[in-house]
């Protein structure tokens, strides 16, 4: 008998069926092979056969060559997503539909790397924290943040950042260019030289 050189009617029918689906959607091969015109009894192995390499090669080509012209056709490329956002944005704003043409728009701008989507999630609550991680925590707060804490505004000059350390207190730091009064208040580690 041979293979045939070219598809018949029903074969071309039951390819775009199966790869476009029927009236109301997708359908199975043995669906497919019914609303083609095949006999309904032989339906489920009409399909089989129509599926199989060996048996059918050029309906199974041919339901191939339709799958990737399916792919070209809805496939999702930069320029068609965002010119069919355009196209949605353009129809919601006709219609009067401004939260819809606002989602559009928001989405193709998305898409054109806009907009960038941060999320921060927190775990933990602070009253569950034991006394130590609190204080781990505050104490890495302020090392994280002591070049700010420890900046002082002079009227008329530039922000100024002093040295000192997080943990230290927080009294005003006593400064003179007196010299008797820096001798009034040795530091504790100072030992008087005696001559």
């Amino acid at each position: 008998m041979g293979v045939p050189k070219r598809l018949t009617e029903m074969q071309i029918r039951f390819a775009e069926i199966i790869v476009f689906g029927g009236p109301d959607g997708p359908v199975s091969g043995r669906e497919a092979a019914t609303i083609a015109g095949y006999s309904a009894k032989r339906a489920t192995q009409e399909a089989s056969e129509l599926q199989n390499p060996r048996l059918s090669p050029l309906v199974v080509q041919y339901i191939g060559a339709l799958r990737e012209e399916k792919l070209k056709k809805y496939e999702v490329t930069y320029d068609k997503h965002v010119a069919e956002l355009g196209k949605i944005r353009e129809a919601a704003l006709k219609k009067g539909a401004f939260s819809a043409a606002t989602n559009a728009e928001k989405n193709r701008g998305m898409a054109a790397g806009l907009y960038l989507d941060r999320k921060i999630i927190k775990t933990g609550k602070i009253e569950e924290l034991s006394e130590t991680e609190l204080e781990a925590k505050m104490k890495k707060i302020l090392e994280d943040y002591a070049p700010i804490l420890n900046a002082k505004q002079v009227e008329g000059e530039a922000l100024e950042v002093t040295e000192s350390s997080p943990s230290s207190s927080h009294k005003p730091k006593e400064s003179s260019s007196d010299p008797q009064k820096l001798e009034s208040h040795p530091h504790p580690d100072h030992k008087k030289q005696t001559t």
